[in-house]
């Protein structure tokens, strides 16, 4: 007989499956320094591949209130980055173009391709998932913003200025 989940189902071996919404969202907004965290504020993002302990690749959830942006403008060394659109019509801003999606449109991002990032210039949420690895020694580059970005071997974010400078 298959069952159909209300909520969250666990075994002894851990969570099997959950209703994404009923994931809480992520507490911090975002891992960027001032002035970009404040930034960051118009999203918010449910991390569905850590219910699971997914070690490999990150799934989130993610909703862009009107005015809110996905990251600042970035790039990857080494991830590659998938999203989804379930709902609402962002903005995908990429170095060279801007071009709007909408609900089952999809875009991948191979590592060391262009800048991107998402904005939702509508008056109504934008829902997606979104889909990257977490290969180690990854670095972000920020061609809009004085921002450098490195991986560090805890698996935390390292942010500074291009020129090397702390934040």
């Amino acid at each position: 007989m298959t069952e159909t989940p209300d909520s969250t189902k666990e075994t002894s071996a851990g969570v099997t499956s959950v209703k994404a919404e009923d994931v809480a969202p992520r507490v911090k907004p975002s891992n960027y320094p001032e002035p970009f965290f404040s930034r960051m504020s118009g999203r918010e993002k449910r991390q569905l591949g850590d219910v699971f302990g997914l070690g490999n690749f990150g799934v989130n959830l993610t909703r862009l209130f009107p005015g809110g942006e996905s990251a600042l403008l970035h790039k990857h060394s080494k991830q590659d980055e998938f999203i989804y659109v379930l709902e609402g019509e962002p903005t995908l801003v990429t170095e060279s173009a801007e071009v709007i999606l909408k609900p089952g449109y999809c875009a991948g991002f191979p590592a060391r391709g262009e800048a991107h990032q998402l904005v939702n210039r509508t008056k109504s949420d934008v829902v997606y998932l979104e889909i990257g690895d977490r290969r180690p020694g990854d670095e972000g580059s920020y061609p809009k913003d004085d921002l450098k970005a490195a991986l560090g071997a805890d698996g935390n974010w390292q942010f500074t200025h291009k020129d090397g400078q702390p934040y």
